[in-house]
C-alpha cells in the first residue's frame, strides 16, 4: 500500500533546515559577538545646535582599543571622525567637519560610540555610517538638518482668468531648508490642482517656494495655502477667504456692448479728423486763391 507524503519535503529534513537557520541567526550571539545599534528613524536637528548620533554595543562591550570609524560616502574623504585605541586620528578627517565632531570617551568601554557634531549645518543633512572594522560592525544614521526660519505663506491676488471665469491666487514662504511641497486646499479640505511650485535656493542654502492657482466659483470660498517639510514634520499655512464679487466677471453680451462703444468713439474720432483736415485744406485753397487775385 502506497504512503502519501504531505508536503514537498519529508518532516526530518524540514526540522533540521530550521535548526539551522536559528543557528545562522543567532551565530554572532552564540559566538558572544555584540550587535551594533543605531536609531531606528532619522534625527532632526535645527541649523546652529548640537546633535548626538547613538551608535552603541549590545551587550556592552569595550571598544576602548578598537578602530573606530564615522563615515559619510557623498564626501570626500568620506571620514567624519576616526580614533585609534581613543586617539582621533584628526588628519583623516573632511575638514568640513574639522573642530566640530567628537566621541565620548569615557563611555568607550561600555560600547558606546555615539558621535557628537557642533553647530551642524545645513550641508550636515545626510547618512552617516558607524562602522567596527575588528568587529565587522556597522549601523546607519540618518541626519536631517532643518531650519527654524520657514515664514508663514503669503496669499495675495494675482488676477483673473476669463477664460475660466476665476480667481488667480498667487502663495510664497520663504525661509526653509530642506526644500518644501506647497499644497492648495479648499475649504473642505481637497487638493486644489494649481501651476508647478518654483523654487528658489539663495545663498544662505533656504529655500523659497511659490506657486499660483486658479479658484473658481464651484470652489468652496475659503482656500488654504500650505507648505510642510515631510522629513521634519514642519508645516506652516494661511487661509484667504474670496469674497462672491470677485467672480462678477462681465458676461459676453457686456462685452459686446463695450467693444461696440469702444468701435463708435473711434468712428466719431476719425471722423472729427476727417472734417478738420478738410476744413484746413479749404482754407488753405482759398488763401492762395486770394493771393492770385491780389497779385494780378
Amino acid at each position: 500500500m502506497a504512503h502519501q507524503q504531505d508536503g514537498l519535503f519529508p518532516q526530518p529534513l524540514l526540522k533540521a533546515f530550521s535548526v539551522l537557520i536559528f543557528h545562522i541567526l543567532l551565530k554572532d550571539v552564540c559566538n558572544g559577538q555584540p550587535q551594533l545599534i543605531g536609531p531606528s528613524q532619522a534625527l532632526v536637528a535645527r541649523a546652529g545646535d548640537d546633535v548626538i548620533l547613538p551608535c552603541h554595543l549590545e551587550p556592552a562591550y569595550d571598544v576602548s582599543t578598537k578602530t573606530l570609524e564615522w563615515t559619510r560616502s557623498s564626501l570626500d574623504p568620506r571620514f567624519v571622525y576616526v580614533s585609534r585605541a581613543s586617539q582621533e586620528l584628526e588628519k583623516l578627517k573632511n575638514p568640513s567637519f574639522k573642530g566640530r565632531t567628537s566621541l565620548f570617551v569615557d563611555e568607550l568601554k561600555y560600547g558606546n560610540i555615539s558621535l557628537k557634531i557642533s553647530k551642524v549645518k545645513f550641508a550636515d543633512t545626510g547618512t552617516y555610517k558607524c562602522f567596527i572594522p575588528d568587529l565587522e560592525k556597522e549601523a546607519l544614521v540618518k541626519l536631517v538638518v532643518a531650519s527654524d526660519a520657514a515664514t508663514s505663506p503669503i496669499i495675495s491676488f494675482s488676477g483673473i482668468d476669463k477664460n475660466r471665469g476665476g480667481v488667480v491666487l498667487q502663495c510664497e514662504s520663504a525661509g526653509w531648508y530642506p526644500e518644501p511641497e506647497l499644497l492648495w486646499l479648499d475649504g473642505e479640505g481637497n487638493l486644489l490642482s494649481a501651476g508647478p511650485t518654483e523654487t528658489l535656493r539663495g545663498p544662505d542654502d533656504l529655500y523659497t517656494v511659490s506657486s499660483t492657482v486658479t479658484v473658481e466659483k464651484r470652489h468652496s470660498n475659503n482656500i488654504t495655502c500650505r507648505v510642510q517639510q515631510r522629513n521634519t514634520n514642519q508645516s506652516r499655512e494661511t487661509h484667504i477667504h474670496v469674497p462672491e464679487d470677485f467672480f462678477e466677471i462681465p458676461s459676453s453680451s457686456s462685452a459686446v456692448i463695450i467693444g461696440l462703444a469702444v468701435s463708435l468713439a473711434l468712428c466719431i474720432m476719425l471722423l472729427i479728423l476727417s472734417v478738420v483736415f478738410l476744413v484746413r485744406r479749404k482754407r488753405k485753397h482759398l488763401m492762395s486763391k486770394s493771393l492770385i487775385n491780389y497779385y494780378f
